[in-house]
């Protein structure tokens, strides 16, 4: 039988970011994401209404303003950081691999990536959205949107899924040497901040009961190894020990909450704490965002700051995300040769 070797088409995919910080823009990007129903997983009719009548519109312009501190003369850090690394492991994998990247949320387009895609008549396609944790709302999403694209081609080849990597040893060890050029101990508290997540949709995990009766706290086990909460938890924790910080010395925190139905504790309200009991120093992993962005660079490092500040805190001291790393750049090419970790 003559084998036919084949090249391998790899798309990185992110989160997104509007094409500008103008109001349109930033508005255009809001309501894109904001209508997905993964993402805001109430009846529709009720979605259509709250995102296109309310949200949008009264979000938009104050979103504008915050896209505008945060943007560079590259652009928007979330693509630009997505960007080299989607070079720097085109370069790594060599020339059996082409490797794409594209944006859940406007561009680089997924569907237009994944045309070009199309066109190249990959033997076989690796989809490896850059979120370490399942959540239906980021990876799912992603993942889902893509494979309805491809379901739509009249060849289908053979198609290579990455659904989290949490506990891949070179993402912890990206994360660890992130954080080790920090003296922990001239910091009163280390919080882990993930982005954050509705109660329910953790629930929906679940085929039986809510997560609050799991031990997800404490333990992966194969009913909750996709519970979002769980595996914020477990990277914390494999974080932690490699770093040796006493489980008494930080906290595992949710940020970017819509409503008081989210996953608990509240970042803003840990920071606000912690200053309250006389902190001067916090430092804050944020070990979900693989690339520094808006939640990062600005709720972190702008909004938790004058938060601090307010309540007699000095400095909250952001430990910057993977970006570009090298060790980030190996568990990706890992991933693509070898499959997501057990």
């Amino acid at each position: 039988m003559e084998a036919v070797k084949g090249k391998t088409g790899v798309l990185l995919i992110n989160l997104g970011t509007p094409d500008s910080s103008s109001v349109s823009h930033v508005r255009s990007y809001l309501s894109e994401f904001l209508n997905d129903p993964r993402v805001i997983d109430i009846p529709k009719l009720l979605r259509l209404i709250l995102v296109n009548l309310i949200i949008v519109p009264f979000r938009a312009p104050k979103s504008a303003k915050v896209y505008k501190e945060l943007w560079t003369e590259q652009g928007s850090p979330l693509l630009f950081h997505s960007q080299k690394v989607s070079e720097l492991l085109n370069e790594q994998l060599g020339n059996d691999y082409d490797v794409y990247l594209a944006m859940r949320y406007k561009n680089p387009n997924i569907r237009h990536v994944l045309e070009k895609m199309r066109k190249e008549k990959y033997k076989r396609i690796v989809l490896l959205p850059m979120f370490p944790q399942y959540a239906s709302a980021s990876t799912g999403s992603a993942l889902e949107l893509a494979m309805q694209e491809i379901s739509k081609w009249w060849v289908i080849p053979e198609i290579k899924v990455i659904s989290q990597y949490y506990n891949h040893p070179n993402f912890i060890d990206s994360v660890v040497d992130r954080g080790s050029k920090y003296n922990f101990s001239e910091y009163d508290h280390i919080l882990f901040s993930y982005h954050g997540l509705p109660e329910r949709q953790v629930d929906k995990v679940y085929d039986e009961g809510l997560c609050q009766e799991r031990d997800c706290e404490h333990e992966v086990t194969e009913e909750n190894q996709y519970c979002y909460k769980a595996t914020c938890f477990a990277t914390t924790r494999l974080i932690a020990n490699k770093l040796g910080i006493d489980e008494s010395n930080y906290t595992v925190c949710f940020q970017s909450r819509l409503d008081k139905n989210w996953l608990e504790p509240f970042s803003d309200k840990v920071v606000e704490e912690w200053g309250k009991k006389g902190a001067k120093k916090l430092l804050v992993f944020s070990p979900a965002f693989t690339a520094d962005c808006l939640e990062t660079i600005i709720e972190i490092g702008d909004e938790y700051q004058e938060i601090f500040e307010d309540v007699g805190g000095e400095k909250v001291q952001l430990v910057e995300s993977l970006n570009d790393h090298p060790l980030w750049v190996e568990c990706l090419k890992d991933l693509v040769l070898n499959g997501q970790s057990g």
